[in-house]
């Protein structure tokens, strides 16, 4: 399975950005693709998933009301929009695919990873 993600950038609080991960290789028809982050000194979090086919999401209460995350199975992409954004949402953005349709946001449920995308909150 190969992911890559993109889309992340310097953004003011307040702002928006959508982030992208492409995805290929994976055989299963049920599966789920998360996002995660992880800030400089802090342990590697779950921020949102949804499932391969009935789009059932999942969120962290940080981001909950905030981030929405989407998918286009005609691409093999998943979105993370990312709005009201805050410094704390300061991270690099990693996304991943666990076999296990029923996987939440435990990263250590997640098999493959692409490389992370840095979002940086600032004014």
């Amino acid at each position: 399975v190969q992911l890559q993600a993109s889309g992340g950038g310097l953004v003011q609080p307040g702002g928006s950005l959508r982030l992208s991960c492409g995805f290929s290789g994976f055989t299963l028809d049920y599966y789920k693709i998360g996002w995660f982050r992880q800030a400089p000194g802090k342990e590697r979090e779950g921020v949102a998933c949804i499932h391969s086919r009935d789009g059932t999401t999942f969120y962290a209460g940080s981001v909950k009301g905030r981030f929405t995350i989407s998918r286009d199975n005609a691409k093999n992409t998943v979105y993370l929009q990312m709005n009201s954004l805050k410094p704390e949402d300061t991270a690099v953005y990693y996304c991943a695919t666990s076999p296990d349709y029923r996987a939440t946001l435990s990263w250590r449920q997640y098999t493959d990873w692409g490389q992370g995308t840095l979002v940086t909150v600032s004014s």
